[in-house]
């Protein structure tokens, strides 16, 4: 009777040892933690050109070809290559306006640190050293955490991950979800092509078996190696099963190579400054790992080697490329640190302990998740408001210069007035708007000669410009508006140019 219990009692408890284990415990920490870290990201200047265009391809079942946002570009060609995404984006307004736009980034953010766990989980063999693989993600993430399409490329970049992992490790069928893969993934975000490059890494790898000092190399199996390779072709491929054609696959391309003054002169393209908090832990990241391969002779594999400086230098390059530099060093680090703790014992786990901490997880997470006001609030905080309102009740009329950081919410929020520049800085360094621009922007040119070129009757401007302690000396112009983060000028007597229907409206209307 008492071996009946007991069998019954273990019958009982092994799914719950399932569901509540130890591991999805520490997974579920990380739901809070990404609520937490989100909660006041709400507003990105570049969010809200994405919803209009996420808009405009839901309404109108089209993607535009062409600019229809500016008066600057003169309709140039436009290659909406993370129309997606964007889609997606507006499905999430669409269902929960700003709330609903909060639960996608809590959502997309949730799923990049799990996944990471689970990534570092499996490759490290260590549920235990797998959470500081976890943590190493959220670092260099906070780098990128917005509601933009970059969420959904980076949390394909550790899918693929997953899935090149289990195809060499288990069973190669597994590299038969990447063609699907890299199909979603070329119509989400750019990232797909670093995607490429990692897998190229691991199949040059895949060739090579030797071991020398602390470097290692696994020759894969060649029926393994087979599937991957072609696996691969099938990737290149797919990467054309896009509405758009060989532009969107040479976009990533076409940013790398011929758009030096986005690389150089926006922020989040700019090398990474490593006096600062984010390059100061990526010293100390690559300090430690250099330093557990050194102190404990651990082995580091050529994949893994090449992964590493990969990162290294895309991140050094690019400090927005922090986001998935964390994401290529997690597993490396995890496996390097595997041994430094005792791995997960199923038999020794504690199911209701974990179930209270999994339940107490959400409890934090819903707590922590900002309500509609608070979104609303964080929206007035950072982006041009008031001002824009100012501008429709007083019915302004003319061509409006305003902020880069601005043109996103016009975009959004007062789509009948185009916008003079925005967050797509490609098309406007491609018609030398940018160039332009950045010279008035920061004094580096006659302030009135630009006004006088695009024909400027408006300036909405954020209130710490430099710009904004010289335009009330140029004759003509005045202040209008002013509060806390944003100020209007008026050109006086206007140019007088007529107030158009804008191509966006027309194409909503279509």
């Amino acid at each position: 009777m008492p071996a009946v219990i007991e069998q019954i009692e273990a019958t009982s408890v092994r799914p719950m040892q399932r569901i509540f284990s130890f591991p999805a415990m520490l997974a579920s920490l990380l739901v809070p933690l990404s609520v937490l870290t989100v909660s006041q990201r709400f507003d990105d200047p570049d969010m809200w050109w994405h919803l209009k265009m996420g808009e405009i391809i839901t309404t109108t079942h089209r993607i535009p070809t062409t600019d229809i946002f500016s008066y600057t570009t003169g309709h140039h060609a436009y290659t909406a290559h993370e129309w997606l995404s964007q889609v997606f984006i507006y499905s999430a307004y669409r269902l929960g306006g700003y709330s609903g736009l909060m639960i996608w980034l809590c959502v997309l953010t949730s799923a990049v640190f799990v996944a990471g766990y689970g990534l570092c989980w499996l490759y490290s063999e260590n549920a235990k050293v797998a959470f500081v693989g976890a943590l190493t993600i959220w670092l260099f993430s906070t780098i990128g955490l917005a509601v933009r399409p970059q969420m959904v490329g980076y949390l394909l970049l550790i899918v693929e991950l997953l899935l090149i992992h289990m195809g060499r490790t288990r069973n190669p069928r597994w590299f038969l979800g990447l063609p699907p893969l890299f199909a979603l993934w070329v119509n989400c975000h750019g990232s797909f092509f670093l995607g490429l490059l990692v897998a190229g890494v691991f199949l040059v790898s895949s060739f090579f078996g030797f071991k020398s000092g602390l470097l290692a190399s696994e020759c894969w199996p060649l029926r393994t190696r087979q599937i991957f390779a072609f696996t691969l072709l099938l990737s290149s491929v797919a990467l054309f099963l896009n509405p758009i054609g060989v532009k969107l696959v040479l976009n990533p391309v076409e940013t790398m190579l011929h758009l030096p003054i986005n690389l150089s002169k926006i922020d989040e393209w700019k090398p990474l400054d490593l006096s600062d908090d984010r390059g100061i832990i990526f010293l100390g990241i690559l300090g430690c790992i250099f330093l557990l391969l050194i102190v404990r002779q651990s082995q580091i594999f050529c994949h893994e080697l090449l992964l590493l400086f990969f990162g290294i230098w895309l991140a050094a390059s690019h400090s927005r490329m922090l986001f998935p530099f964390g994401i290529l060093i997690a597993p490396i680090l995890s496996r390097l640190l595997s041994k430094s703790w005792d791995g997960y014992n199923a038999r020794q786990d504690r199911p209701w302990p974990n179930a209270v901490l999994m339940a107490a997880s959400i409890f934090i997470a819903s707590l922590a998740f900002p309500n509609r006001q608070n979104l609303i609030s964080q929206v007035e905080q950072q982006s041009p408001v008031k001002a824009v309102e100012f501008i429709k009740s007083h019915n302004l009329t003319g061509r409006i210069l305003n902020e880069y950081a601005f043109g996103g919410y016009q975009i959004w929020a007062a789509p009948q007035y185009p916008v003079f520049v925005d967050g797509r800085g490609d098309i406007f360094e491609q018609t030398g708007v940018l160039g332009d621009f950045g010279r008035w922007a920061m004094l580096q040119s006659p302030p009135q000669e630009l006004l006088d070129k695009y024909g400027i009757d408006l300036c909405l401007m954020s209130k710490n410009s430099p710009v904004t302690f010289v335009l009330p000396l140029l004759p003509g112009w005045k202040s209008v508006y002013s509060d806390n983060n944003s100020v209007i000028f008026a050109r006086s007597p206007p140019i007088g140019l007529p107030k158009t229907k804008t191509a966006v409206s027309e194409s909503v209307d279509r």
